[in-house]
């Protein structure tokens, strides 16, 4: 399946995070409890993936994760896999960071993972529906060069997973 910017996936949200600056520095809001995307609170938590690293792929059946990159740039690809969709087997791929601060909003069911672009340490800041549950993940994984997605992430010979 093509990779096509212009689709998107039925549930997912994207918004633009405007930046706020000032002599002293720069705001950006990234969810607020009146967002359209807004469901409920369960954690925030920081993530980094150094230049050219991929963490893929998951998907979450209870959750919804709403994330962005707030340090460097990544690539994160999105692919719906949910059977009773309208935009089942649907490819996405959107870049957010630095240069595109958008807020990315992913419902269950759909696979998500990212590949830290540039020289730069990717700093990914995620803010999902639900806490983490220590004793039953709700994260169901496949390693970045699966067959089941159609998609490449470019990793060199000898990585396979990220």
């Amino acid at each position: 399946m093509d990779v096509n910017m212009k689709v998107t996936i039925d549930g997912v949200h994207i918004k633009d995070l405007k930046v706020i600056p000032d002599e002293r520095g720069w705001l950006m809001e990234i969810l607020r409890c009146d967002d359209p995307a807004f469901q409920q609170f369960g954690q925030v938590y920081l993530s980094t993936a150094y230049p050219g690293v991929v963490k893929a792929w998951h998907y979450h059946k209870l959750q919804t994760d709403n994330f962005t990159c707030v340090h460097g740039m990544m690539k994160v690809a999105l692919y719906d896999d949910r059977g009773d969709s309208p935009t089942y087997k649907t490819l996405i791929e959107l870049f957010v960071g630095e240069k595109n601060p958008i807020l990315i909003s992913v419902p269950p069911g759909v696979y998500h993972g990212f590949k830290a672009v540039g020289t730069e340490t990717a700093y990914f800041v995620s803010i999902p529906t639900l806490p983490y549950n220590y004793e039953e993940p709700d994260e169901y994984r496949l390693p970045p060069d699966t067959d089941e997605i159609p998609y490449d992430w470019g990793l060199a010979p000898g990585l396979k997973h990220g």
